[in-house]
């Protein structure tokens, strides 16, 4: 389940896509599959080819992109892993 999420921050992550950026929205997440992960980054592009290279630098497969018919397709980043993403492209507080 997602919280904590405003339409203005969802409007521009889309719009960071849509201009065929990598854009980061990271936001409060709850799912019993990952009882020790309390957000979660979605990481998109709309160049599929520069999201694919871009999560290749981090050890990102290819097959955990969750394709969207809707354009908004994005890797889901979260636990240690997140951290050190976020880290490395220099997000330091990713929710504000």
């Amino acid at each position: 389940m997602a919280f904590g999420l405003k339409k203005k921050e969802l409007a521009e992550w889309k719009r960071q896509i849509d201009d065929g950026e990598i854009a980061f929205l990271t936001h409060y997440w709850l799912d019993d599959r990952f009882p020790d992960c309390k957000t979660v980054t979605k990481v998109g592009c709309s160049d599929l080819e520069k999201l694919k290279s871009w999560g290749k630098k981090y050890g990102l497969k290819e097959e955990w992109i969750h394709y969207r018919e809707d354009g908004y397709s994005h890797f889901d980043l979260l636990g240690d892993t997140q951290m050190k993403i976020l880290k490395a492209e220099g997000i330091t507080q990713p929710l504000q």
